[in-house]
């Protein structure tokens, strides 16, 4: 188990570089995060929800990603609310309050403990991920995802420090004083994260930390900026481009205050010429050539907000200027006329007017699309892509909102004389999201920018071949953890069991 003295140390990152260095060494590895709290998650090939870090871990380990790796996946709705998935599937939204303090606890660590066994049958070894800090001593019996879970599997715990941040000597000193003897007694090792430098420079800060703590320090990693893993936590939003870059080609992604599934852009923030930034700035927006409404777990709340900046405003004088304006998924949902949420799925039960750039109704549901697709871009002749869907909400073109009991009229739509598109087209399927013109769509597929042929009739670049570009990152983050990290000394832990 790579542990955490904290929450964004890289815990997710080491773990998804043991799994490649595992499988290059001939073991057949397998991750699991007993509990994950993520608005990027991802669909496994059976349809199921988890958390995207252990999609990419996976990955890593050349292994189908399956929902056992994240039995339980919390995706906030707000401040004090989130969704609770369980074994993939929506099993109803709680406050945080009622989720820690409540007496589903017991029922909850049977289903990921269930889950772990399962995995385990089926793979060797399994490289768990804790989460966020494992020295909360307030929720510590109430843990279903950290040391109850390691000393569940019997697992060597190695604790993982961010030095970036300061203070690594009281947050690594700290975390082990904390623990009961028992779950002391897995810790096998420290690996320092994040230290930018010459690494001899730590050497004495290296000996000490061991003395104080009476556990080997097991590897010093450094920084790096060019070894790309797709991360899930929204921290990694901060550290992202939120200007324009005067002469380059820029694609706005509007920053939403629950925005989710931000990987789904990480395949164009690679391409020469391209410049994306993530903002909610109305003046930022008005030098992109394309604006892309994201996916959220807040729908209307999301809408409602930006709408109070001005963004919206700025939205309908871009596409009217002939800019490309798209949404994905949440962000889909947006640019129609209206949504409503009848069921109460992300609050109170409410209907409110969407943008009015689409001529389609959206109605929030109980139940949860979660599908993998494999669709023609732009018609039935297009070239093959792939994309998944997550979402809660059924989507029809303005005049069937009969079929979804409710008549509820909104603002006329701009370019609604344009001819309608139906787009992208699914594989043997009715067609996915809706346009009125070539420059105003939207879609439930993510992923859908992942795809050469789409980026390429979009904006008129070159992308790398994703799939073979992360395979490239997951080989260099194998090395260079080899490089910093006795693996010797974790072998021959791992090996002694």
């Amino acid at each position: 188990m790579f542990a955490g003295t904290a929450s964004d140390v890289g815990k997710s990152v080491i773990t998804a570089g043991f799994c490649r260095i595992l499988a290059q060494d001939g073991y057949r590895p397998a991750p699991f995060k007993a509990q994950n709290m993520s608005l990027n998650s991802f669909v496994t090939p059976e349809g199921l929800e988890i958390g995207r870090a252990q999609a990419v871990q996976a990955e890593a380990a050349g292994i189908p990603c399956h929902s056992e790796m994240n039995p339980v996946l919390l995706k906030p709705t707000g401040d004090t609310h989130a969704q609770l998935v369980l074994h993939g599937k929506p099993a109803g939204s709680q406050s945080a309050y009622a989720y820690f303090m409540g007496r589903d606890r017991v029922a909850l660590w049977e289903e990921v403990r269930g889950a772990y066994d399962r995995l385990a049958r089926r793979y060797n070894p399994i490289v768990l991920e804790g989460a966020g800090s494992i020295s909360e001593v307030n929720l510590r019996d109430r843990d279903i995802a950290n040391m109850r879970m390691a000393l569940h599997a019997g697992a060597d715990v190695y604790l993982v420090a961010d030095i970036d941040r300061g203070g690594v000597f009281a947050s690594v000193y700290g975390t082990l004083a904390l623990l009961p003897p028992e779950e002391r007694a897995l810790i096998r090792g420290v690996i320092i994260n994040k230290f930018r430098g010459d690494a001899r420079l730590f050497a004495d800060g290296r000996r000490q930390l061991e003395e104080l703590t009476g556990t080997p320090v097991v590897g010093v990693l450094p920084y790096f900026r060019d070894i790309h893993i797709e991360e899930e936590d929204s921290v990694v939003l901060r550290q992202k481009h939120a200007v324009h870059k005067p002469g380059a080609v820029n694609v706005a992604v509007v920053r939403l205050p629950h925005l989710a599934n931000f990987t789904d852009f990480a395949a164009i923030e690679r391409a020469a010429g391209l410049h994306v930034y993530y903002t909610d700035d109305p003046g930022e927006l008005a030098h992109a050539a394309m604006i892309i409404l994201p996916g959220t777990k807040n729908t209307i709340g999301d809408l409602l907000a930006i709408r109070e900046v001005g963004v919206d405003k700025a939205i309908h004088t871009a596409a009217a200027a002939g800019v490309h304006v798209i949404g994905i998924c949440g962000g889909y949902q947006m640019m129609g006329l209206t949504i409503a949420d009848p069921y109460g799925v992300e609050g109170e039960p409410q209907h409110v007017s969407g943008m009015g750039l689409l001529p389609v109704h959206t109605v929030l549901t109980r139940e949860k699309t979660t599908v993998r697709r494999r669709f023609r871009f732009g018609d039935v002749a297009g070239p093959l892509c792939e994309g998944y869907e997550i979402h809660m909400g059924q989507t029809v073109v303005d005049g069937a909102m009969g079929q979804m009991g409710s008549d509820a009229a909104g603002p006329r739509v701009d370019g609604g004389a344009m001819r309608p598109l139906n787009f992208p087209v699914v594989e043997g399927e009715a067609p996915d999201g809706y346009g009125v013109a070539d420059t105003i769509w939207g879609t439930y597929m993510h992923g859908i920018l992942d795809n050469q042929a789409v980026v390429k009739q979009l904006l008129g670049v070159d992308i790398p071949d994703y799939r073979a570009f992360k395979e490239r990152q997951y080989d260099r983050l194998a090395e260079h953890i080899r490089s910093h990290v006795d693996l010797e000394y974790i072998y021959s832990n791992l090996l002694r069991r």
